[in-house]
């Protein structure tokens, strides 16, 4: 027979996404109650992180692990792992590339390759990438895609869902040699999408100004973020292009022509600013044309800041960012970009970039010295 503790241990210790101080709260909270206060464990922990014993992650953002931290480096020169042979429709080429998908389980990944009007998938280490959705060039049928803005894999499902921006619709495209895509969403201009730990998956619509969530089986979404029109008060956005959403379904949304990203936490009714918002520049306080954004476990943002040619790291409360990799000069160089747009993580903690106009897909490795 287990001992109190370890019975209210047991209850509690596979909750997800509750840090260990959260689990033994809720233990000790358990042991009062059950003892009516004769008992109350003595804790102490000198943890200086946020520390998950089952942590869950959104579906279309990787996952990032608990080292990384304010000062984890990378590596200033990117490794090209796709494209960069010329922007062309070859299997070695890409396209004006926008989104990224990173599947650590089957070492590959997606890409959202724009100006190809195809989804796209590279093996670690391949060569050339394989066509799984659209390629049949620009069209609205149901085999082909029209300059695709973002891609993530629903493993539920075995499928991608695809934002088909230009055909104004999301479609799910099965991984099993499917030719064809259903669509699930109609009459959106959307841009980004990611589904959270529920499965319920977010869109932005740039041309509403707003982030609609969809639980399955809904038609019309919820408002998540935006929808009061065009503008840069806290409660609208100008134009949101990709997002994110964290443990705590706060939506982070990149805010384009406000050069911003902003922090919609779960009902409300306005924004907060976590990066940007001083105005279109290149000073540290600023953005230009925002792009790919992630949160990490501490709440430190991540943005593809595309017309600064840089990536930047805004910490939590942070009035102003840092520069993780980029920022000399729009060039073709390993340590340049022209134009980053998508952004993410492996679950090592490498680093993604979509380098759009360079037509190709650049890692940067954690820098362990």
């Amino acid at each position: 027979r287990n001992s109190l503790f370890t019975s209210h241990l047991l209850q509690h210790i596979d909750q997800p996404n509750f840090t260990i101080g959260e689990i033994m709260y809720g233990v000790c909270n358990g042991m009062m109650n059950e003892t009516n206060n004769d008992q109350y464990p003595f804790r102490v922990s000198s943890l200086r992180w946020k520390v998950y014993l089952n942590q869950q992650f959104p579906i279309g953002q990787s996952i990032l692990l608990n080292h990384i931290n304010i000062n984890t480096k990378w590596r200033r020169h990117g490794i090209t792992m796709a494209g960069g042979n010329g922007h062309g429709n070859q299997l070695n080429q890409l396209f004006q590339p926008q989104g990224i998908y990173v599947d650590d389980d089957d070492q590959t990944i997606y890409i959202a390759d724009s100006g190809n009007d195809r989804i796209v998938e590279w093996k670690y280490g391949a060569k050339n990438d394989q066509v799984v959705a659209g390629g049949n060039g620009h069209g609205n049928g149901s085999d082909q895609l029209n300059e695709p803005a973002n891609v993530i894999v629903d493993k539920k499902n075995d499928s991608l869902i695809i934002c088909d921006r230009l055909n104004r619709r999301v479609v799910r495209w099965s991984r099993q040699n499917s030719r064809n895509g259903e669509t699930i969403i109609s009459n959106i201009d959307c841009w980004g999408l990611i589904m959270d730990k529920n499965e319920d998956l977010y869109v932005s619509d740039w041309k509403k100004h707003e982030v609609r969530r969809w639980k399955q089986g809904e038609t019309e979404g919820t408002i998540v973020a935006g929808g009061k029109g065009e503008g840069n008060l806290l409660n609208q956005l100008n134009h949101p292009t990709h997002i994110c959403v964290d443990e705590h379904h706060s939506v982070y949304v990149s805010d384009w022509r406000n050069h911003r990203v902003m922090k919609w936490m779960k009902g409300a009714k306005e924004g907060i600013v976590v990066a940007g918002g001083k105005g279109k520049g290149n000073s540290l306080t600023q953005l230009s044309n925002p792009r790919g954004v992630i949160v990490d476990h501490l709440g430190n943002v991540y943005v593809a800041d595309m017309s600064n040619e840089r990536i930047m790291r805004w910490c939590e409360g942070s009035t102003e960012g840092s520069i993780v990799v980029g920022g000399n000069g729009r060039g073709e160089q390993s340590n340049q970009f022209k134009y980053p747009a998508g952004l993410s993580f492996d679950i090592e903690g490498n680093l993604y970039v979509v380098d759009c106009h360079n037509h190709r897909i650049q890692k940067f490795d954690l820098d362990l010295n």
